[in-house]
């Protein structure tokens, strides 16, 4: 069973995993139980709060390609914007979440389990960091947004 890290700064609160990964960009890794070296990768909680509700994903790689760290490999369509969706990982792609395909809002609803987004056969990318890192990482980009706020 999954523990979590609970995290509240001003309006935006949300639970990370303890024993996943983190990328600064906003992206969590977790290794997949009973298949060393498989990790699945998904928007963390305050990624899916700035992209909104998703209606599409798309990855168009093969399974077997080789993907590393900030490449593009797909991408995601809300309601707000469509983004590029990066690697997160060094190693072999593995495929996507088919459940996007018939509901993307999942990415939202249950951005931790049931909401991934893509899997990699490797390694997580080196400037990756546990949960206590991105909840850091994730204080000063809230500090910085609510700044650059106040300046306009």
């Amino acid at each position: 069973m999954l523990e979590f890290i609970r995290y509240k700064h001003a309006r935006f609160r949300a639970r990370f995993p303890e024993a996943y990964r983190y990328s600064r960009s906003h992206y969590w890794m977790a290794e997949v139980e009973g298949a060393p070296g498989l990790w699945r990768v998904g928007f963390t909680k305050f990624a899916t709060r700035m992209l909104g509700e998703l209606v599409e994903a798309e990855f168009p790689l093969e399974k077997g390609s080789p993907v590393e760290p900030g490449q593009a490999i797909g991408t995601v369509e809300g309601f707000k914007a469509a983004s590029d969706v990066y690697c997160v990982m060094n190693g072999s792609f593995q495929g996507s979440n088919t459940i996007l395909d018939d509901d993307a809002c999942i990415v939202r609803s249950d951005p931790y389990i049931d909401g991934w987004l893509y899997a990699v056969r490797g390694e997580p990318e080196r400037e990756s960091v546990d949960v206590h890192g991105y909840i850091e990482l994730l204080e000063a980009t809230i500090n910085r947004m609510q700044e650059e706020e106040h300046q306009e």
